[in-house]
């Protein structure tokens, strides 16, 4: 059937009137923002939710501060490095160099791992998490060990592995309590226990069956930081520094180098201290806060935007924002993302414009700057046989941990 050009010009119309309208009508209900890719934002959602800044509950108020947290230091002491950079730095190499700032005390990165003894709960602690319902603790979980351990001073700090079951008979994690009895050690995540005191006591969040990764991700975080202090480290990470030079401030991280107005932040790598009021602010604004979505993996994310509105609305320097490629190298632009950690390396050796994958090349003195390599879970990936994960890091914690007299007992 041929139609006649009226008739043609008339269709014509009609499609573009409805995509107009539709148009319209999706902007009016969904504000659309570019990231990596489109993503839209329901607007009903964020007047609800983000725009409006309710008060604080006054865990800042001096009758209420733990005599555990020292405010005039914590929130207003002076600090010996600058974690923030004021800038998004998706440009060239600029996040990594102000990571090279931020240096440790000693000139060789090693002598301070020699000290006089310092009892386990005095220890500088940094918390990791598996759930053991998931998976086995199995050897690419391992790698977070040996990075730790090869990396960090062990006569000062302490890893505490939490799970919510009983790990301990597994071989590896066997093998590292009795390898490093002073600094590691299990802990079972008991959410109602971690929860008392807070805001959250006896919340029915707590029982959220549909919200299971905002529980045992964002809460579990949380509440082990407000209980012991600390750092956190996600499991799904290599360490490639000391982490000392950190602990002075408190900080959530930068998610990645775009503007994710409402995703902006993470706690993939993120620090307290015991009984911070921070910690109690968040707990009260998830309290009086709509329950997560489901299923949820941003609900942190928007909970460390909303607390930092409010706590700037109410004159209370904020938590610290720690440059996305301290910790996630890979989540910035194409010319300046680490290479894919699961990706053989290129042929002709190279990373970016006048980079190398060599060692002492300029991918290796990056990861001298940074702290940590966040890998995104992905944990059925192997890791390319000669490529720059095994090359500069793997072998290399190996041969931290050999110099060191501890030998891998497969080796």
């Amino acid at each position: 059937m041929i139609l006649r050009p009226r008739t043609v010009c008339l269709y014509a119309l009609l499609v573009l009137v409805t995509a107009s309208v539709l148009s319209l009508a999706v902007y009016f209900l969904y504000e659309p923002h570019l990231h990596v890719d489109l993503v839209f934002y329901d607007r009903n959602w964020i007047s609800k939710e983000i725009d409006p800044i309710t008060p604080l509950s006054g865990c800042f108020r001096p009758d209420r501060v733990s005599p555990l947290y020292n405010v005039s230091d914590a929130v207003y002491g002076m600090k010996r490095f600058e974690v923030q950079a004021g800038l998004p730095m998706r440009m060239g190499m600029d996040c990594y160099a102000l990571a090279g700032t931020v240096v440790s005390p000693d000139d060789d990165g090693q002598s301070s791992r020699y000290h006089h003894y310092i009892a386990p709960e005095r220890r500088a602690q940094y918390h990791v998490y598996w759930r053991s319902d998931l998976s086995p603790f199995g050897k690419r979980q391992e790698y977070m060990l040996k990075s730790f351990f090869a990396t960090q001073n062990i006569h000062t700090s302490r890893l505490v592995l939490w799970s919510n079951g009983d790990i301990s008979p597994n071989p590896i994690i066997q093998k590292y309590l009795r390898l490093f009895p002073d600094s590691f050690t299990l802990r079972t995540v008991d959410i109602p226990t971690l929860a008392r005191g807070t805001a959250m006591e006896d919340s029915k969040l707590l029982q959220l069956n549909d919200a299971k990764a905002w529980v045992d991700g964002d809460l579990v975080r949380l509440l082990v930081l407000w209980n012991h202090g600390g750092m956190w480290i996600d499991m799904d990470m290599l360490l490639t520094r000391d982490l000392a030079p950190l602990l002075e401030h408190e900080f959530v991280t930068q998610w990645d180098c775009y503007d994710k107005i409402y995703q902006a932040l993470n706690g993939a790598l993120m620090r307290f201290r015991q009984h911070s009021p921070y910690l109690c602010e968040a707990f009260y604004l998830m309290s009086t806060s709509s329950p997560p979505r489901s299923p949820s993996t941003d609900w942190g994310a928007i909970l460390y935007l909303r607390l930092w509105r409010r706590l700037l609305a109410e004159s209370i320097p904020p938590f610290r924002i720690l440059p996305f490629c301290f910790s996630d190298p890979l989540a910035c632009r194409l010319d300046n993302s680490v290479p894919d950690p699961f990706t053989p390396d290129r042929s002709d050796g190279r990373w970016t414009d006048g980079y190398g994958l060599e060692e002492n090349g300029g991918l290796d003195r990056v990861l001298k700057k940074i702290f940590a390599v966040h890998l995104h879970n992905r944990w059925d990936r192997p890791f390319p046989q000669n490529g720059w994960v095994d090359r500069l890091l793997l072998r290399r914690y190996d041969q931290q941990l050999w110099e060191m007299g501890i030998r891998d007992e497969e080796h």
